[in-house]
């Protein structure tokens, strides 16, 4: 504050400053940027997206979190709607795209609200109100699936897939990735918990679709460290060891004094018998 009690705000040179409706509009016009960035990339007409970053890496997807994480996004408000995207993904694993257009059209529609003279509080309670009901329909119209109908299962993966690269193999992959999944759930309640961290993929570049496989079991990737270890054991003893495997080097503080040559050799040769 000033002697004359005004409010002095220091800020870096070059910083735009914005209040009240013009932010308003500032934020809303990036977040919906965004939204229109991803929107060609949404259903089954829907295009792949080329990003070339700035070492020249190229990346084909028509997934919007991979889109927009990406993406070099600085504005305030369009970041936000990057890890709108990043929550989805990673709470459902899928649905990355819509999310961010529906949420760039609750903003439009709010737009066109606030023109008519209608309080933010008033949209952001409407909308509050819009939320509750929409989960008490999903939660009319959604079926309990029973993990033994396996075939319901795989529909619902085969739906994922549709609109990724991978379609072409969706059956064959979405088998092993409910087999996948199955192996891993537990009973909870009424239903069943996934802890997605138990599957890991490991990616080998150069074979098929069609090869890949579910290992029922751990697959650690290292090579042998000599040619001659055999490469299959069948029936094998395994040993997990929580510590390194080498000879620590003793630390002690010890001075030896040489004074003549004999004491030189003298050492030497018991330095090769240790």
């Amino acid at each position: 504050m000033s002697a004359q009690g005004q409010q002095v705000v220091i800020l870096k040179e070059g910083t735009q400053r914005s209040t009240g409706r013009d932010a308003r509009g500032s934020n809303i016009m990036a977040a919906r940027i965004v939204s229109e960035a991803v929107k060609t990339s949404l259903g089954p007409k829907g295009m792949d997206k080329m990003l070339v970053d700035s070492f020249g890496d190229v990346t084909i997807t028509n997934d919007g979190a991979t889109m927009l994480k990406e993406m070099d996004v600085q504005h305030p408000a369009a970041k936000m709607m990057v890890e709108v995207s990043k929550t989805q993904d990673d709470e459902v694993g899928d649905g990355t795209t819509s999310v961010v257009i529906l949420t760039g059209e609750l903003l439009g529609k709010a737009t066109e609200l606030m023109e008519k003279k209608v309080h933010p509080t008033v949209i952001i309670d409407g909308y509050r109100q819009a939320e509750e009901k929409a989960l008490a329909i999903l939660k009319e119209i959604s079926e309990k699936v029973d993990p033994k109908d396996k075939a319901t299962l795989m529909n619902v993966s085969k739906t994922t897939m549709a609109s990724k690269l991978v379609n072409q193999h969706s059956e064959y992959l979405s088998d092993i990735s409910v087999d996948a999944v199955l192996q891993i759930a537990e009973p909870e309640g009424d239903g069943y918990t996934v802890d997605l961290d138990m599957i890991k993929i490991e990616k080998k570049p150069g074979a098929s679709m069609t090869e890949t496989r579910l290992v029922r079991g751990l697959i650690i990737d290292k090579e042998v460290v000599h040619d001659g270890m055999p490469k299959q054991i069948k029936d094998a003893k395994i040993g997990l060891l929580n510590a390194a495997m080498e000879i620590e080097k003793t630390e002690f503080d010890a001075k030896i004094s040489i004074e003549t040559p004999e004491e030189m050799q003298a050492y030497l040769d018991q330095e090769e018998n240790m």
